[in-house]
């Protein structure tokens, strides 16, 4: 049975830092040296990231410098209790802002509500931001709740695959979907390759989209069919568990991001990519539109050579790359959103990629 998906919303904090800031500040924290703070200069550039949002920043652009703009990240590094400290207070605002969009959007009052997926690898605590979500849209005390953690980059693409079994078990089933990722809160300090070009892509929002069996009658008005979830798919590939990693250290979580990932992507993605889309009746040529996580330009570049993809094949990912950054699992939903927004072509494959190295997929019509 097809997952329908109703509505979409999206959510990212009040206050934004540009690149210029986001290069102060790596080389505040993590070079020694001037030459260190003009390769991390050059990485910045590099990245794809022209500004990114974050729940640390205290004023709006220009009115301080960036340590009066971001005073969390001083002297020395914050430990990973004073880091949670940060994802158990603004989650929640966070997290209400895209669930309410998404309702809004769906034209659903809360109560229809029967399953609530939540998503995040960024933080933890118990009762988690599902319980302000129950409580504050508000839900039914008897919605079933289902939390997706630590899976990384493509833990909304898990959640699709949890809402799509609960509507198969139950066609009267209405699932509220919210991921809700604060990387900023885990920015590395000291010089470390892989670390550096992680703390230069990555940012903080939320995603959320409801979403029932085929039958609802529901939605926002449009002459365009609504948006089902037709299949999912997943793939380990084999010798690459130590490619990426995603781990909970001292001084908040630690990403390892090898160099190497891309090219990995590159050799290993078109044969699967092909046997799934065979499987489901489609081919590389029979997709309309890619919903591509954009783990920074090379990623996004090596997707684009394994499936031969043009550039405005990617421009979506690459536009939501841009104006703000890598927000792991709610960055899908962001691509989403915008491939809905300007009617693109159908079918839609939304794919991402997360440590392991594991690919994962989503075919959308």
């Amino acid at each position: 049975m097809p997952l329908t998906i109703l509505g979409l919303g999206t959510a990212v904090p009040r206050h934004r830092i540009s690149q210029g800031e986001s290069a102060a500040m790596a080389g505040r924290i993590s070079a020694s040296t001037p030459e260190r703070a003009a390769l991390l200069a050059r990485i910045q550039r590099r990245s794809g990231v022209n500004v990114r949002h974050s729940v640390l920043l205290e004023s709006a652009e220009h009115e301080a410098g960036i340590q009066g703009r971001l005073p969390f990240y001083g002297a020395s590094s914050p430990s990973t209790g004073e880091r949670i400290r940060r994802f158990e207070a603004h989650a929640e605002p966070l997290a209400l802002e895209a669930a309410r969009a998404a309702l809004a959007d769906a034209g659903l009052a809360p109560g229809r509500i029967t399953h609530l997926v939540t998503v995040s690898c960024t933080g933890f605590q118990a009762p988690g931001f599902d319980l302000a979500l129950m409580a504050q849209l508000p839900l039914h005390p008897d919605v079933e709740r289902t939390h997706v953690g630590f899976m990384g980059c493509h833990g909304a693409l898990n959640g699709l695959r949890v809402a799509r079994a609960f509507v198969e078990a139950d066609p009267t089933a209405c699932v509220l979907l919210c991921a809700v990722e604060l990387c900023s809160l885990h920015m590395h300090y000291g010089w470390d390759p892989e670390k550096v070009v992680a703390n230069a892509l990555f940012a903080d929002g939320a995603g959320a989209l409801v979403a029932t069996g085929p039958a609802e009658d529901s939605g926002p008005a449009s002459d365009a069919p609504p948006l089902q979830v037709l299949g999912s798919g997943s793939t380990l590939i084999s010798g690459t568990a130590d490619l990426m990693s995603w781990t909970i250290a001292d001084h908040g979580f630690e990403m390892t991001l090898s160099s190497r990932v891309p090219d990995t992507i590159a050799a290993n993605l078109r044969p699967w990519l092909e046997r799934w889309l065979n499987l489901r009746g489609e081919s590389l040529a029979s997709i309309g539109s890619w919903a591509l996580h954009p783990g920074g330009p090379r990623i996004l570049a090596a997707v684009a050579a394994a499936a031969e993809l043009h550039p405005g094949q990617i421009e979506p990912s690459a536009a939501v790359l841009r104006q703000f950054g890598n927000m792991s699992s709610a960055t899908i939903l962001f691509i989403l959103e915008r491939l809905r927004r300007t009617a693109a072509p159908r079918p839609w494959v939304a794919l991402a990629f997360g440590p392991g190295l594991c690919v994962e997929a989503s075919l959308l019509g």
